[in-house]
Parts: C-alpha cells; structure tokens; sequence
C-alpha cells in the first residue's frame, strides 16, 4: 500500500471528444483545453465582466465526481469586494449541461479529482 502514489491518478478525466487521444500527457491537456473553452464560452456571454470590470480572471474549483458529475465552486480573492453569493448563483446558472466526462481512474477504479482552472473573463 505505501507504494502506491495516491496523489496521482492512473488516467485523468476525459471527455468523449479527448478519447482519440493514446498518450497520458496530450489526453490530459485535452481535457483540460476542452473544459476550459466550455467554461470561458458559457461565462464569456454573462454579466460577471459587466458587474466587475476588475476581474479578469476567476479560478474555478472543479471536482469530477466518480459518477461523471462536475462541480464547480468559484475561488475568490477575500481582499476584494465581490458579491460571492451573486457570482456563485451565475456560475452555477452558466455551468451546466456539459458534454459526459470520463471521471480519473486509480487502479481500475473511478475516483474524484478536483483541480482550480483560471478562468479568462472576456467581455465583448
């Protein structure tokens, strides 16, 4: 049991879309790619850039869950002056409806991973 690394997972989540993908490292940044342009996509049309100006970028606490639900809780800066419960109600609003993922895998079995994704903020 000690020399299982339990930090690390034996596949990362993946969507449908990333499963062409054979190398642990390229599925992994596709993952990631994907996941980040959904969330920029769905937040990107929102009033969050309008609200605050200030903030350009959120980091988002992801969770894949071993039963392929995401979670997502925005990570907030306390020393600025943000209306968390109002930002939290648009994101969970926005993120919804996502493509099934694939939850990480350890040993053959589905585990949760949570990871913080900076989000760009882009206001057209």
């Amino acid at each position: 049991m000690k020399a299982i690394n339990w930090k690390e997972v034996d596949e990362f989540p993946s969507f449908s879309k990333c499963d062409s993908v054979s190398n642990k490292e390229q599925n992994k940044n596709c993952f990631f790619e994907y996941l980040t342009q959904l969330i920029q996509e769905r937040l990107s049309f929102d009033t969050i850039g309008v609200l605050y100006p200030q903030l350009d970028t959120i980091d988002v606490k992801v969770t894949v869950l071993p039963n392929s639900t995401l979670k997502f809780e925005p990570q907030l800066n306390d020393t600025l002056s943000y209306d968390k419960p109002k930002i939290d109600s648009i994101i969970h609003a926005r993120l919804v409806g996502f493509p099934k993922v694939n939850p990480a895998i350890k040993r053959g079995i589905p585990v949760k991973t949570q990871f913080i994704l900076p989000v760009i903020l882009k206001v057209e």
